[in-house]
């Protein structure tokens, strides 16, 4: 049995890198701020107050965090098993348009059969992206970043036909939808606020994809596969099988943060609806540390970001894409105290065996 100290050093080990990541960024983002004559003070203290304010703007914190938690551990899943999906914007989108199919016509169908329904097409319609794009890589060998860069430009420019065609709003106004029924919309959780059920579901499913990947052979098999893909073959495993299979469930897990989005914020789809998730999930993931559980504080810490840049811009006149840089900096630091020799003086710092 490990003494007390042991797991206290090993925790260390496992959140000082992300902790000193972002403490770096913050510090480069406060220079950046010098630089063009602000007070670095007075800019994180509005970040801070746009992100924590007062119930609703941490409510509309939360909200940002929900999409970046779906395509945070569409990301992890698939890292963990040695597979670079860039995909997960484009299996949003695609969650995002098949919801949108359904709940728009969605006016006299009963709840749970709707629910039920819309939920395995949703979550079809990101694993399909993901099951081609693992069929291109193990039976023709194309690079996975590649196919899932041009599946996200297909289902980008699909939806930018469908929000201009078919699923055009009634009026022909704007390129958008009609708004989904209310039998497809997501319960509200918070009186006064956006608030809906959704958060409650990213952080169930981070839960559950926790089980699969550490509790679970499926999952102790996956992690295998990424570690080294020799070994699992020697071992018995079936590769292609199982980086498919990551690629369905990755890709699924995305489409249904993309649903979430247009069921319980926006109401309607149109273009432009994801800012980005797909690609900052890929951020979240690395700082959660591919850990499902460990990327739920890395994206409320995103989207604490996000909702407080709003108020750089309406307080300060500042550009929100200042958080932006904030967010990529973090990676960049991540990237450095993950490297072996930083490692390694961690470990010696700490004892660790």
């Amino acid at each position: 049995m490990r003494r007390p100290t042991e797991i206290l050093r090993q925790m260390a080990l496992w959140f000082l890198p992300a902790m000193l990541a972002f403490v770096s960024a913050s510090g480069f983002g406060a220079l950046l701020v010098s630089g063009f004559g602000y007070s670095p003070l007075l800019v994180f203290s509005t970040l801070w107050e746009g992100a924590f304010g007062d119930a609703y703007r941490f409510s509309e914190t939360l909200l940002k965090t929900v999409p970046l938690v779906f395509t945070g551990l569409a990301v992890a899943l698939s890292f963990r098993t040695g597979i670079w999906n860039i995909g997960a914007e484009g299996q949003f989108l695609a969650g995002a348009l098949i919801v949108t199919v359904f709940g728009v016509k969605a006016a006299n169908l009963f709840a749970p059969i709707f629910f039920l329904l819309t939920t395995i097409d949703i979550f079809l319609s990101g694993a399909l992206l993901g099951i081609l794009a693992g069929w291109l890589r193990e039976k023709h060998g194309v690079s996975e970043v590649i196919s899932t860069i041009m599946l996200n430009m297909i289902v980008l420019q699909f939806l930018g036909y469908a929000v201009h065609g078919p699923l055009q709003e009634a009026a022909r106004t704007y390129p958008q939808s009609d708004r989904l029924a209310e039998v497809a919309r997501l319960s509200q959780l918070w009186p006064g606020t956006r608030l809906h059920s959704g958060v409650i579901i990213a952080v169930l499913l981070a839960i559950v994809l926790w089980l699969v990947l550490f509790r679970l052979p499926f999952g102790f098999r996956l992690r295998v596969i990424g570690q080294n893909p020799h070994a699992a073959r020697f071992a018995g495993i079936n590769v292609s099988r199982h980086i498919i299979a990551a690629f369905a469930l990755s890709g699924g897990l995305a489409a249904i943060g993309g649903a979430i989005e247009v069921a319980g914020v926006t109401g309607r789809l149109y273009e432009n609806i994801s800012p980005g998730y797909g690609f900052t999930g890929i951020a979240v993931a690395m700082l959660g540390r591919l850990h499902p559980l460990g990327l739920l504080p890395a994206a409320f810490l995103f989207g604490a970001l996000e909702s407080g840049a709003r108020a750089l811009q309406r307080n300060l006149g500042l550009s929100s894409v200042l958080a932006e840089v904030i967010q990529g900096m973090t990676i960049l630091f991540v990237v450095l105290f993950e490297t072996r020799w930083f490692r390694e003086l961690l470990n010696k710092r700490l004892n660790v065996k």
